[in-house]
C-alpha cells in the first residue's frame, strides 16, 4: 500500500467486510537480525510481522495502515472481495534488508497490459559496482488461496509484470532505498506541506538510470476528505518556479491538471540531479484559518516506469494554532528610591497561547497534540489529557505542554478582547488572576504554618489578606513588524511573533508594580480547533 490509511483503525476499515479475519503487516527493521530466508507463514512469534485479528483481541498490535508498508489480508469468504481503501498519497520509500527477503511494492506506471517487466523496472538498481538485480535473485508473488510451498510463487524476472498495488518478495542480500529508476527528496514525509507560513517548497529528483529521461510534472484532483479529516476546500493554486537571471526573481505558472496542454516537463541526463522548486498563490486562497487546501503532485517519467504522486496541501496564512513563547523581562519599576529600572539579566517567564479560527485568543495551562478521542480519531489539541489518543493506542507520539505559572484552576484564560489578532501593531491582554489559596501564588507555602492560610491550629481555613493576597497580573504582547531590540531573526512576522510585553501587577504590593520587556513565540502546530473538554 503505497499511500497512507492511518486517519482511522483496521478494525473501522474492514468493519463490514467479515469474511476480512486477518491483517499482517511485514516489518523491515534493519536492528532485527532474525528474518527468513524465504516467503514463508507469516508468524506472531517473528520480529518481522505485526498482526491484527478479527476475533482474537491478544492479537491486534497492528492498529493502523500506513504507507509504504506491505500486507497481508486473510479473506475467510468463499469467493473474492473488492475493498476500496481510501489512502492519502505518500512519496514513495523503501527500506531493503541485508539479511532475509525483503516484502514490499513499487510505483510502477501503466496498466495491466503495460506495467513494466521486472527486470526492466530494476536495470537501474544498484548493486555493489553493478545496475541491476544480481543473477539469481528470486522474487515471489502471492497468487491467492491457502499457503502452501507453491504460494507464493516464484516469478520469472524478464516477463512478469510489476503491479503497483501488489507487493513482492525479493531474496537479495542488499542494503539499498530503491524504490524506483527516478528517486525524490521531499520536504517531509507528508509531502509538500505549504501550511500557513512556507511559499516555496523544493523536490530533489536524482536520475538512477543509465538514460536520460523526461518527466511530465501534472496536478490531479484530491477525493474528499474521509470522515474526522479536515474537509478540503478546494485545489491547491500550485506553481512552477523557475529562476529568470535577467530579472534576478523567480518567474511562476500554474503547474498544469493531468491531461492539460503545454505540459510541464523536465529532462534529467543519465545519472543526472535537478532540484523541482514549486510555490502556491496565496492570494487565491480564501481568509478563513480553518479552510484546507489539497491536491495531488503527478511525477510520470518518459520511460514509462514509474508513476508517483505525491500530496500537497495549504492553509490560509493565519496566526491560528498553538505557540510557544518566552518573554525576557528586562525593566523592572522599583517601589525603592534611587535604584535602577533595568535587570542586570534578562529574567525568562514562559507562556503557552492558542488562537483559532474565530479569534479566541488563550493563555493555556497545558495542552496535549496528538489524535483525539472523538470520532475518525484526527490529529488534534485538547487542554486534557484524557481527550487524547495514548500511544498505546495511536501511530501518533501525544506531546504535553505545560506552562507552570498559570493559576491552577484555569486550563484556560481567555483574552480581554474578542477576535483578536497577532498581527504587527496590535495588542492582546490577558488578566491572569492567582487567587489568594492557589497553590502558585507567591504568597502561599504549603509547608509553613505562616503562609497555608490555616489558623494556628491548622483546622480552620482563612480568607483573603489573613496570611496571602490575591495577585492580578495583566499581561500585554504588543506584535511588532521587526525584532524590538533590532536583532535580525529569520522567519519573524511569519513563523516566529513577537514584540514588547509589559505587565502590571497588582496584590503584591501595597503599589502596584510594573515590569516590561520584550518576547518572541514560534508557532508549534497549526491546527486551529482546540478541545476544551474538562473532566
Amino acid at each position: 500500500m503505497q499511500g497512507d490509511a492511518s486517519y482511522t483503525t483496521v478494525a473501522e476499515l474492514f468493519a463490514s467486510n467479515t469474511n476480512i479475519t486477518e491483517v499482517w503487516r511485514w516489518n523491515p527493521n534493519p536492528d532485527k537480525v532474525q528474518f527468513s530466508d524465504s516467503p514463508s507463514t507469516p508468524t506472531t512469534n517473528s520480529e518481522e510481522w505485526t498482526v491484527w485479528k478479527r476475533n482474537d483481541a491478544t492479537e491486534q498490535v497492528l492498529q493502523r495502515m500506513v504507507a509504504n508498508s506491505a500486507y497481508l489480508i486473510n479473506n475467510s469468504g468463499s469467493s473474492a472481495t473488492s475493498i476500496t481503501i481510501k489512502q492519502q498519497a505518500r512519496s514513495p520509500a523503501n527500506t531493503w534488508l541485508i539479511s532475509g527477503s525483503n516484502f514490499m511494492g513499487f510505483p510502477s506506471a501503466g496498466t495491466s497490459s503495460s506495467w513494466p517487466v521486472l527486470s526492466n523496472y530494476f536495470a537501474s538498481f544498484i548493486n555493489g559496482s553493478t545496475t541491476g538485480l544480481p543473477s539469481g535473485t528470486k522474487i515471489y508473488k502471492y497468487i491467492g488461496g491457502p499457503l502452501s510451498s507453491s504460494n507464493p510463487l516464484q516469478v520469472v524476472n524478464t516477463t512478469e509484470r510489476l503491479d503497483p498495488d501488489k507487493a513482492y518478495w525479493i531474496n537479495l542480500a542488499t542494503v539499498s532505498s530503491f524504490t524506483g529508476a527516478v528517486e525524490y527528496e521531499v520536504p517531509g514525509s507528508g509531502g509538500l506541506l505549504f501550511g500557513r507560513t512556507f511559499s516555496a517548497l523544493t523536490v530533489g529528483v536524482t536520475n538512477r538510470s543509465t538514460s536520460s529521461v523526461t518527466l511530465t510534472i501534472s496536478l490531479d484532483s484530491s477525493e474528499a476528505a474521509p470522515t474526522g479529516q479536515p474537509a478540503i476546500r478546494g485545489a491547491v493554486p500550485l506553481t512552477k518556479r523557475v529562476f529568470n537571471s535577467t530579472t534576478n526573481s523567480y518567474d511562476e505558472t500554474p503547474v498544469p491538471s493531468t491531461g492539460s496542454a503545454p505540459a510541464y516537463t523536465v529532462t534529467l541526463a543519465a545519472g543526472g540531479r535537478a532540484n523541482l522548486d514549486f510555490g502556491v498563490n496565496r492570494a487565491t486562497l480564501s481568509t478563513t484559518s480553518s479552510d484546507f487546501y489539497a491536491s495531488i503532485l503527478r511525477i510520470k517519467d518518459s520511460a514509462g516506469l514509474t508513476d508517483v504522486r505525491l500530496p500537497v496541501s495549504v492553509q490560509p496564512a493565519t496566526a491560528a494554532g498553538l505557540w510557544i513563547g518566552q518573554v525576557n523581562v528586562s525593566q523592572v519599576v522599583s517601589t525603592q528610591q534611587g535604584s535602577g529600572s533595568y535587570t542586570t539579566r534578562p529574567f525568562p517567564l514562559y507562556v503557552l497561547m492558542h488562537l483559532d479560527s474565530a479569534g479566541n485568543a488563550r493563555l493555556l495551562r497545558q495542552a496535549f497534540s496528538g489524535r483525539l478521542v472523538t470520532s475518525g480519531n484526527p490529529l488534534g489539541l485538547a487542554v486534557t489529557e484524557a481527550r487524547v489518543l495514548g500511544a498505546s493506542a495511536s501511530d501518533v507520539k501525544p506531546m504535553r505542554f505545560y506552562m507552570p505559572m498559570m493559576p491552577a484552576g484555569s486550563p484556560t484564560i481567555t483574552a480581554t478582547v474578542s477576535p483578536a489578532t497577532f498581527l504587527a501593531g496590535s495588542s492582546v491582554l490577558w488578566n491572569i488572576t492567582h487567587s489568594y489559596n492557589d497553590p502558585v501564588n507567591p504568597f502561599v507555602h504549603t509547608y509553613h504554618p505562616d503562609h497555608d492560610n490555616l489558623d494556628a491550629r491548622f483546622k480552620t481555613n482563612l480568607g483573603a489578606g489573613k496570611e496571602s493576597y490575591t495577585v492580578v497580573r495583566a499581561c500585554t504582547f504588543s506584535f511588532t513588524s521587526s525584532p524590538p531590540d533590532g536583532s535580525k531573526v529569520s522567519g519573524w512576522g511569519t513563523t516566529v511573533l513577537g514584540g514588547n510585553y509589559s505587565e502590571t501587577l497588582t496584590g503584591l504590593n501595597k503599589v502596584t508594580l510594573s515590569v516590561s520587556g520584550t518576547f518572541a513565540m514560534r508557532r508549534i502546530s497549526e491546527i486551529a480547533d482546540l478541545d476544551l473538554t474538562t473532566p
